[in-house]
């Protein structure tokens, strides 16, 4: 096992840059999720970790060594990639043995090993088989035990599941993360799905543009993003915006067009803004409730807007609804009783608002 840093590591193709500064420190034994958007250089961060790219400025260092020209095999770590990349004619034994193989240990640790990763990976009784005859999901797991095997000091994931059917990558997204339970070793996983993200994690780095938008654990991204790109890329689903400015007279209210709400004392640091205060207010879907919310016990958070769309989901209910130029995407009961074209009365809860600057778009 062993820790990762990158320091000031950028990355540029003649004048296009991919990596801007990136600082990171990854702890022993972390499970560190990079997401973002596709071209944000999550893929880039770890091909420069696994010594596939050297960076354009800055070091790497695995554990207390500097990585920065080594190869690959000298960095003693594994990468599972998006593709499984297996061989087609050798059997899953021989896939998971090939690594150990080249590197001449005795055959009967490689037997071992191997042995000791397909029990963990359930894929015992599939070790004469050929990838041909295994399933997406074995075909996975067996890409997985080639990297067990070698128990390197750091495991790197590439988008491992983003071929798979959604009920294998549920499945497989359990089985990653028991198998760092159980092996403790650092492993970092490069994503573009927030849920991935959202269910794996120790931390999370949200990745745009080439730089760390917030790093930090899944519960404080999704309760206290620092930015407006965090608050739209962790929750599905996504955070509805609205823009307008903040009013301020016996209440500070937040205004536009079309709505009044006034803000609750919880948020002080709003009231500070005069009366010109451009903002744009954030507020989840589950944190906008149909007339019977309870807790509310008055009306200066209450709206009618009418149904657009609605999406029924089983277990719960998206409508997407508008008022004059705003829309909200409203997570209701499966209970709820409502049908396109009618009006819905909805009630807003701003003590969970979000307040971000119009021009940088950082939290208020």
């Amino acid at each position: 096992m062993s820790s990762l840093k990158l320091q000031n590591i950028s990355k540029a193709y003649g004048m296009l840059d991919i990596l801007k500064n990136i600082d990171l420190d990854i702890e022993d034994g972390e499970f560190l999720v990079l997401v973002g958007p596709s071209g944000c250089g999550k893929s880039t961060t770890l091909r420069i970790i696994a010594g596939l790219e050297e960076p354009s400025e800055g070091d790497v260092y695995i554990g207390d060594e500097m990585a920065n020209g080594k190869d690959p095999s000298q960095r003693d770590i594994a990468m599972v990639f998006q593709n499984y990349a297996l061989y087609p004619h050798m059997t899953v034994y021989e896939n998971m043995a090939f690594g150990l193989i080249l590197q001449k240990l005795d055959q009967s640790k490689i037997k071992q090993r191997v042995d000791a990763a397909a029990k963990v990976l359930m894929l015992t009784d599939y070790l004469e088989r050929r990838p041909k005859e295994l399933s997406g999901g074995q075909r996975q797991r067996v890409a997985l035990g080639r990297a067990i095997v070698r128990q390197p000091k750091v495991f790197l994931f590439d988008e491992p599941l983003s071929n798979l059917d959604a009920k294998l990558r549920s499945e497989m997204r359990l089985e990653i993360k028991k198998l760092h339970h159980m092996l403790g070793t650092t492993m970092v996983y490069v994503t573009h799905d927030q849920t991935e993200a959202m269910t794996m994690g120790d931390r999370i780095a949200v990745m745009d543009d080439g730089i760390i938008k917030q790093l930090d654990t899944p519960r404080n991204l999704y309760n206290h993003p620092q930015n407006k790109f965090v608050a739209s890329f962790i929750g599905s689903p996504e955070m509805n915006f609205i823009e307008g400015h903040i009013k301020v007279d016996d209440n500070s209210h937040f205004v536009n067009d079309e709505i009044n709400l006034q803000i609750p004392s919880s948020h002080s640091q709003i009231k500070s803004l005069n009366s010109d205060g451009s903002v744009i207010i954030g507020i989840r879907p589950e944190d906008i409730h149909d007339e019977f919310w309870s807790e509310i016990n008055n009306k200066t958070s209450t709206l009618i807007s009418k149904v657009e769309l609605v999406e029924n989901l089983g277990a719960n209910i998206i409508a997407h609804c508008q008022r004059g130029n705003s829309r909200f995407r409203v997570n209701l009961s499966k209970n709820s009783n409502f049908s396109v074209g009618e009006d819905l009365t909805i009630i807003i809860d701003m003590v969970k608002a979000h307040f971000f600057d119009n021009v940088s778009g950082k939290l208020i």
